[in-house]
């Protein structure tokens, strides 16, 4: 779909193959994808993209994740999340099943890598997807932090190296369900070190993940 004039987005890149200011999401993801620990955010226009590119990037990413304050009991039942771990989350539209993941720093916000839109897909087809991405992402650039999801089911997939959805295969998701069977292969071809967490909405709020469409 085409986005309105209203819709367009301009990408600030702070740490990339390139930075700067992009006007598409194509552009964006090519100065970014593939560099480990890439740093960037969507502005509305180019004026603050620009802004920002040239301020902090500290002062701009994972500023709209506002962590609660655990109470004590839950303090003593989860404790507080690991700062140094990578967060992963996917959103997925109940109308059209456009479903896209990404994965962040925890403690920035910054984001590490960011999937899709892919069609006919389901919110825990990319919490799981999304954990499978963040473990190779790891192996591939040896990173040992812990992965965090608020998914039980993702979990369980990834722990049975199989992704039990109730989706059904068609002609407009096959390229999704060929990146389902991929993830499974390298599940059961791969070992990690990394340890897979439970994210505690309750306590600690949002995931840092998220995408904000609540």
């Amino acid at each position: 779909m085409t986005k309105s004039k209203s819709e367009k987005k301009y990408y600030t890149v702070w740490r990339g193959n390139e930075t700067g200011v992009f006007n598409s999401w194509d552009a964006c993801r090519r100065a970014v994808e593939g560099y480990p620990g890439a740093i960037y955010k969507s502005f509305p226009d180019e004026e603050t993209a620009w802004g920002a590119y040239e301020d902090n990037y500290a002062n701009h990413v994972g500023q709209n994740k506002k962590p609660l304050q655990p109470s004590p009991e839950q303090l003593k039942k989860y404790g507080k999340p690991l700062p140094d771990s990578i967060s992963v989350d996917a959103a997925c539209n109940g109308k059209t099943g456009q479903m896209e993941y990404q994965g962040v720093d925890t403690k920035s916000g910054a984001v590490f890598f960011k999937m899709g839109p892919f069609d006919k897909g389901s919110n825990n087809i990319g919490e799981f997807l999304a954990i499978v991405h963040a473990l190779a992402w790891c192996k591939k650039y040896q990173i040992d932090r812990p992965i965090y999801t608020d998914s039980k089911t993702a979990l369980t997939w990834v722990n049975n190296k199989k992704a039990r959805t109730k989706v059904i295969p068609s002609a407009e998701n096959t390229p999704l369900f060929e990146l389902i069977q991929r993830a499974e292969n390298w599940l059961k071809q791969n070992t990690w070190n990394n340890e897979i967490l439970k994210w505690h909405t309750e306590a600690w709020g949002e995931i840092p993940a998220d995408f904000g469409r609540k």
